[in-house]
């Protein structure tokens, strides 16, 4: 998923978003140290859509903290 979509979608969607993706992230892992994941750059994408999503949701509380002053 790309930047432009997450924008669109609401913190709390973000944070279960967030929580899917550990979890498949978590998974994965599992899979890379016991040799059964054929395609390691998965791991790579989803540390970057963590990282993205987390972006996301702290600039949505900034933007909240400027609202709230």
């Amino acid at each position: 998923m790309d930047a432009k979509t997450l924008r669109t979608k609401s913190a709390s969607a973000l944070t279960t978003e967030l929580n899917d993706t550990f979890g498949k992230l978590k998974e994965l892992r599992f899979k890379l140290s016991s040799n059964q994941l054929k395609n390691v750059r998965e791991v790579r994408v989803l540390r970057r859509r963590i990282a993205r999503i987390k972006t996301i949701l702290a600039q949505m509380e900034e933007i909240e903290a400027n609202k709230a002053e």
